[in-house]
């Protein structure tokens, strides 16, 4: 079954869409927050516990897990979902971004990138074909074009050179897919140029694919610097294809891009944060091992209805943080990732309801109210 995109509800107050992503492992409402699983795993939690603090679709990673164990492992065992045992919705990325961001060593070709391995130092080479023939091994239900993902602030005729790269890779990549069940999102680059975003999407949609990403953004770029993009290019996006943002997840971020007309967003940001302690709450994030917190018998969150909320006080967290037991990181992972999880719910309502932006006022009122 191809991927359907159905508009059910667009925001009076805000444009902002309300729909669902229709496919062979579910139906997922959007607009939705896709928790990352870079290795197979999302870091510290079981399968059980990513089905609890999701909406059913993760993120597995290309470049990692070709890397380790191979892409024939996963394959032998029925691909990523069979792997971890994960019967829902899954999304690779295309291993582009590690490629440009994990390695400074590297040669860009016409046929790929040539690079060293992160850790060893070993030669490595990637293509937009080796990186279609991995994600087909790895079984997702989207996969992504090979692209380059540059600085943003590299100057316009690099960024113009690297978009024409990246349409070509695109093509190049639409031809090598084969598998009938998985479904090829094309990425939209061009940094901050207006420009280059357009044509890189005219150039995709000439191309065709079953929903479009908006990459090269929360690569260092301000946030106005990122809002001024998602302003000009998102609700340029095919309206009847879903629309992806990479790599961005904070919560005043997943509320402006919907605003702008986002419907998928993924982020590392809420386990890693939880590794070092810092907790979302309703009324902003707050650092668990402050001293502050060693006598602190309430919850991290008084309004949230997850199992550590329910169960555990800001004491004990701290303690297990200071004392270096892993169920700490565990329990502030389950706890972010469950809070962006009511965001989404709490964002589709207010879209459903045309009240979008009366629930972002509210939001940031109480959101940011610790630091005023």
């Amino acid at each position: 079954m191809k991927l359907r995109y159905e508009l059910t509800h667009t925001c009076q107050q805000t444009g902002a869409r309300l729909g669902k992503i229709h496919m062979k492992s579910g139906t997922f409402e959007t607009p939705i927050f896709m928790p990352v699983g870079t290795q197979a795993t999302v870091k510290t939690l079981d399968t059980q516990e990513v089905d609890d603090v999701s909406d059913g679709i993760i993120l597995g990673n290309t470049y990692h897990l070709w890397l380790q164990p191979g892409a024939d492992i996963v394959e032998s065992h029925g691909g990523i979902k069979g792997f971890m045992h994960w019967n829902k919705g899954l999304l690779t990325d295309s291993g582009g971004y590690q490629v440009f961001s994990l390695s400074n060593n590297r040669k860009i070709k016409e046929e790929g990138v040539y690079f060293r391995h992160h850790k060893s130092g070993g030669k490595l080479f990637l293509s937009p074909e080796k990186s279609i023939e991995i994600q087909e091994k790895l079984g997702a239900d989207i996969i992504m074009n090979f692209d380059e993902c540059p600085p943003f602030d590299a100057p316009y005729d690099y960024m113009k050179a690297s978009v024409e790269r990246t349409t070509r890779w695109a093509k190049r990549c639409k031809d090598t897919h084969k598998r009938p069940d998985q479904n090829l999102f094309g990425i939209v680059q061009g940094g901050p140029f207006e420009s280059l975003r357009e044509q890189s999407l005219n150039d995709l949609t000439t191309i065709g694919f079953d929903g479009y990403a908006i990459g090269g953004l929360s690569v260092g770029e301000t946030k106005t610097e990122m809002y001024q993009v998602l302003d000009f290019i998102a609700h340029k996006l095919p309206v009847d294809k879903p629309r992806y943002l990479m790599g961005v997840g904070t919560p005043e971020d997943l509320i402006e891009s919907v605003i702008r007309g986002v419907d998928m967003f993924d982020c590392v940001n809420p386990t890693r944060l939880a590794r070092h302690g810092s907790a979302y709450t309703s009324t902003g994030r707050i650092p668990i091992k402050s001293a502050q917190y060693q006598h602190d018998m309430s919850p991290l969150d008084e309004g949230c209805q997850c199992k550590v909320c329910q169960t555990y006080s800001k004491s004990y967290l701290r303690h297990l943080f200071k004392a270096s037991e892993s169920l700490g990181p565990r329990l502030v992972s389950y706890h972010n990732l469950y809070f962006l999880k009511t965001l989404m719910h709490n964002i589709r309502d207010a879209i459903k309801n045309d009240r979008l932006n009366d629930f972002k006022t509210s939001f940031y009122e109480k959101y940011y109210s610790q630091s005023q």
